[in-house]
């Protein structure tokens, strides 16, 4: 990864005993050794950054950032490290800012159903947290039992929940946050209505700290669901599978959950799903219902009705907690089998319209065809999210692969989708990003526009 250092200065021995003096030297970390899990996140990027700061505290962000603005070197905020976009990479060299050390839950308030949190809880924390109390916090990205809350808001993260539950923005009632010269700021709040005012708190949501650094989070609860009830429908076709879920949303049915794996994912996986027809299938959906144990026992039936009526080979059941946990987990392991069997691989994070699901994915074999490499589809059907994970068995390839994400993106615009779903713009993204259409590409505008 190339460091452009155009705009910022070096942190020279004076600026590095500023910047103890600043944070104290306890908190600042230069041995290579310790520098060295920094330098990358879950993206194939990687640049070593000249020092890290572990804040424990807000004053120390605000004094950090008081101080980088003086002295113009950059700094690079960094939760857990599990994004996909490079978004805490310092490219740019200078400080990566690890807020993990921030990591306390503040309070779980029952009589107002919220959560006040540090940037550096865990996902997975919080939700423990809050259900020993009979609370939901609904957000589940993949990695939700490593990535920090911050990070999930940063990244205004979502996972399967979204089609019923929405993304992180729909839970920030308000937050803490320090802007690049160092000045703390609120905004927001614990009430669930708010209509003084800009929106800042939203705004900050999803700006993937280019905004401010968020420091604390006052979050949204919910009652925990009374019970949980998951369907598996297996189908010849993937195509099939889409336009089931179209006819599962369009019948006003909501799943708490509604996954997909295409017949490449279920090559990986299907030894490990625990029923038979999965080696013939040509796609999996997964979908589950959450509320009264009585009205999902009606609702999982009658999509289970709707998967037959388009096509479904078989339709099954898994009410118990013990099989659940066993399918969400073969799911969460697809993408670590996608990487491990292939020299190339690249992960894509796109959104079309849910009525174009289908189209778009027939398209794959196409694309798979044309550019002699294979495409992996798996994701969240509810909301139209699919994450492509395009691979190749040589680096030779990788043009090939590079080019297919080109044509692909196209199609997306096209299709009036987005060019990133959850995994946000990040580094990886940024030199196409378009800032003036949210899914623009600069070279890749829509074929219709």
């Amino acid at each position: 990864m190339s460091l452009n250092r155009t705009h910022y200065r070096p942190i020279d021995a004076g600026v590095l005993a500023e910047i103890r003096a600043a944070v104290g030297d306890a908190a600042v970390l230069t041995d290579p050794e310790r520098l060295a899990p920094f330098a990358r996140d879950a993206s194939e990027l990687a640049a070593v950054p000249e020092l890290v700061v572990a804040a424990t505290s807000t004053e120390q962000v605000e004094r950090l950032l008081a101080l980088a603005d003086r002295r113009r070197f950059p700094v690079t905020p960094r939760g857990q490290g599990t994004g996909l976009a490079g978004g805490a990479v310092a490219g740019c060299g200078g400080v990566v800012l690890s807020l993990a050390g921030m990591n306390r839950i503040l309070a779980i308030d029952c009589a107002n159903l919220v959560a006040v949190v540090e940037p550096g809880v865990i996902n997975g924390a919080l939700k423990a947290a809050a259900r020993a109390k009979g609370l939901f916090y609904p957000p589940d990205p993949a990695s939700f039992d490593t990535c920090s809350l911050g990070g999930n808001a940063a990244t205004n993260a979502g996972g399967p929940a979204c089609v019923k539950y929405g993304t992180t923005r729909d839970y920030v009632l308000g937050l803490e946050a320090v802007l690049a010269n160092g000045r703390r700021i609120r905004a927001g709040g614990a009430t669930r209505k708010g209509v003084v005012g800009y929106d800042l708190a939203h705004l900050l949501v999803g700006s993937e700290g280019t905004l401010g650094v968020i420091t604390r989070l006052i979050l949204k609860l919910i009652p925990h669901p009374p019970a949980v009830t998951t369907l598996v429908a297996l189908f010849p076709r993937m195509p099939d599978a889409m336009r089931a879920v179209s006819a599962i949303l369009g019948r006003g049915l909501m799943p708490s959950a509604i996954e997909f794996l295409d017949d490449h994912c279920l090559s990986l996986v299907g030894d490990l799903l625990p029923f038979r027809g999965v080696a013939r299938a040509g796609a999996l959906l997964l979908a589950e219902a959450d509320g009264p144990a009585t009205v999902i026992q009606q609702q999982i039936e009658a999509m289970g009705e709707i998967c037959l009526e388009n096509a479904a080979d078989d339709v099954l059941l898994a009410p118990d907690s013990e099989k659940r946990a066993r399918l969400w987990d073969v799911r969460k392991q697809v993408s670590l089998r996608i990487e491990e069997q292939n020299p190339v691989y690249i992960p894509e994070d796109v959104v079309v319209p849910v009525a174009g699901i289908a189209e778009f994915v027939g398209r794959i074999p196409e694309f798979e065809r044309r550019f002699e490499i294979a495409i992996y589809a798996f994701g969240h059907a509810g909301d139209g999210n699919i994450h492509l994970n395009l691979t190749a068995r040589s680096e030779s390839d990788r043009p090939r692969v590079e080019a297919a994400i080109g044509e692909l993106l196209r199609l997306v615009l096209a299709m009036g989708g987005t060019i990133s779903g959850e995994h946000g713009i990040g580094a990886v993204k940024r030199e196409v990003f378009h800032p003036d259409h949210d899914h623009h590409f600069r070279g890749l505008e829509p074929r219709n526009s």
